[in-house]
């Protein structure tokens, strides 16, 4: 009886260690929304999270600012003489989960520095995350102020909004002669209703009439028919329609506008600039007029040239300007890392915050005191079904 006791307590030990070694051997499946971590030791790697919507409604947004950064990862791949390894988030379009993305990127992946998001609402999400971890953040194209106010630690490499509804106003202003403006904003999404605001108060202050706005309509993210706020509209007969929102929504806007015969025209911001605006709206989008931030027929620095020379060769292809930004905020990122000569982030923020003159793919990048750039707008059309480059706006 003591025998076959003895071989059934050995049996039992060598299964427990069989399955204790199961579970603590075996590598952990990455989520399907993540980078594997490599299996490197931390002072031969410097980590950059990279935090975008792969997935969900912005998700082409996203994918066109990781090209850039993927892109300048491959021509400068060691900083400090060591190897840069890129750890990519899904945010999936989603506040909450742009706030968790970047949460993992900071507890879990230990990333020296950010990159994002595209949507300024995401980036928005983790300022507070960035800010108490003490981790710099450079956004590509998240454009409306909150994204760095009161954010030491949040920077960017595109031009604001202020910057960019003056833009649009003055060019429904002075090249259009509008006296009269309508506005149809993704209320949901505080990019497009930012932008709005400052379109108002641009355009306002041009035609010095309070009520030169004649009509606000607003949507959510997501809607597919926009026929009763169109029709409300063209019945007010605005001057030209402003409206900013993402690519596919605004796209469908302008479709069914011209469907229901409304010919005025129709202008907007930078979330336009992604094939699928064309590929859903299609001919419809003819004529569409917006602002932009980067455009391939003017190279403006060497970093262009090279920029340009690389993606084309890979691509076969025009980049698109949030491409030319994501490249700008990683390379961007190393040139602090090697000014600070470090990879403590808080000495890599320092760095990035004095920022002055700095050849990015997109133009000069100099950030001021709130940490964002003061750069050129570039206005574009849509022609012949292909994105066509009208006028440069230098800054205030």
């Amino acid at each position: 009886m003591k025998k076959w006791l003895s071989i059934l307590l050995v049996m039992l030990l060598v299964l427990s260690l069989g399955l204790t070694g199961c579970s603590s051997n075996a590598p952990a499946e990455a989520p399907a929304d993540e980078t594997p971590e490599e299996v490197a030791d931390d002072d031969e790697v410097i980590r950059i999270g990279v935090f975008e919507p792969i997935t969900g409604a912005n998700a082409a947004g996203g994918a066109l600012e990781v090209e850039g950064v993927r892109l300048a990862n491959e021509l400068y791949p060691e900083v400090l003489g060591k190897k840069v390894e890129l750890v990519i988030a899904d945010n999936k379009s989603d506040v909450v989960e742009a706030a968790s993305a970047a949460a993992r990127l900071v507890e879990r992946d230990k990333v020296t520095a950010i990159i994002g998001s595209w949507g300024s609402g995401y980036s928005i999400a983790a300022g507070d995350i960035v800010r108490d971890a003490r981790i710099p953040a450079v956004a590509a194209s998240a454009t409306n102020p909150l994204v760095t106010q009161g954010n030491e630690y949040y920077f960017r490499v595109c031009f604001i909004d202020p910057f960019q509804g003056t833009v649009m106003a003055n060019y429904a202003f002075n090249n259009l002669g509008a006296k009269k403006a309508a506005i149809i904003q993704e209320v949901s999404n505080d990019y497009a209703v930012g932008l709005a605001k400052f379109f108002t108060d641009s355009f306002r202050e041009l035609t010095s009439d309070e009520d030169s706005i004649i009509e606000v309509a607003n949507y959510n993210t997501g809607d597919q028919d926009f026929s009763s706020q169109l029709l409300n509209i063209s019945s007010k007969n605005p001057d030209v329609i402003f409206a900013p929102g993402n690519f596919t929504e605004s796209a469908l806007v302008i479709q069914q506008a011209r469907q229901l015969g409304i010919d005025v025209p129709i202008i907007g911001g930078d979330t336009w600039e992604t094939p699928e605006f064309i590929d859903i709206g299609q001919e419809f989008v003819e004529g569409a007029v917006f602002s932009t931030f980067f455009t391939s027929e003017t190279p403006i620095t060497k970093e262009s040239e090279k920029f340009l020379d690389t993606y084309r060769s890979k691509y076969n292809r025009e980049p698109a300007a949030v491409t030319a930004l994501g490249y700008d905020a990683y390379i961007l990122i190393l040139d602090a890392i090697t000014r600070a000569n470090s990879t403590d982030p808080v000495a890599i923020t320092q760095e990035i915050a004095k920022t002055q003159g700095f050849e990015g793919a997109a133009g000069i990048i100099t950030l001021d005191v709130n940490g964002d750039a003061v750069k050129s707008a570039v206005i574009k059309t849509v022609k012949d079904g292909e994105f066509t480059y009208l006028d440069t706006i230098e800054p205030y």
